[in-house]
């Protein structure tokens, strides 16, 4: 990785900024709609040095926790009285297995997981439009995200993120920033859209 004076700045392999209407390169990460957790590491934004210094100026990492749950943050205990994945009853699958209808443990245990995986599989199988385009899992999320139907068209797709840049974006909102984690999941999802193959 290149080094150079501002800390955090990666090579962006052709990854533009996700801030609108800008076209620098994305060097720098910030925090996206889905933490890390299960399902992966989560999910990042890319900004061009200006946006990124915007983007941490407006950043609450308290925001939408209680006071309750803001104070446990803060405690140098905080995240400790969690369970680990692997010590969990249900292994993290969902609830307590039915363990009397089964002779070994192993296999309840191991049988819920084939069913979460088969839930997964399902879920990520891609859904076809009228055009016969298909669309993955995640644009199908991001259209939901943007308000559209499965077949909406480009100008449709732009329609929608003008109107919603009006609704969320604090320039017109009289700097009201208690939408902005609204707003970061509607400029990924059209960054996700613009590029799919529906939408060229």
């Amino acid at each position: 990785m290149k080094h150079d004076r501002f800390h955090g700045r990666r090579d962006s392999g052709g990854q533009e900024c996700q801030h609108p209407a800008c076209d620098e390169p994305g060097e720098f990460r910030a925090p996206g709609e889905r933490p890390p957790g299960f399902d992966g590491p989560g999910e990042y934004l890319w900004f061009c040095l200006d946006h990124v210094r915007q983007f941490n100026a407006g950043y609450d990492f308290f925001e939408g926790m209680t006071s309750e749950e803001m104070l446990r943050a803060q405690s140098p205990l905080g995240g400790w009285e969690r369970e680990t994945r692997a010590f969990r009853a249900t292994a993290g699958i969902d609830s307590v297995p039915r363990w009397a209808d089964f002779a070994d443990p192993l296999e309840a245990i191991s049988g819920r997981a084939r069913n979460f995986r088969k839930s997964a599989q399902a879920a990520n199988q891609p859904q076809h439009r009228a055009d016969g385009i298909s669309l993955t899992y995640d644009e199908r999320r991001a259209l939901e995200i943007m308000g559209l139907p499965l077949d909406a068209d480009r100008k449709a797709l732009r329609n929608s993120y003008a109107q919603m840049l009006r609704r969320y974006h604090p320039d017109h909102n009289g700097g009201n920033r208690r939408h902005e984690a609204r707003l970061r999941s509607v400029v990924e999802a059209y960054q996700l859209l613009r590029k799919a193959e529906a939408f060229r």
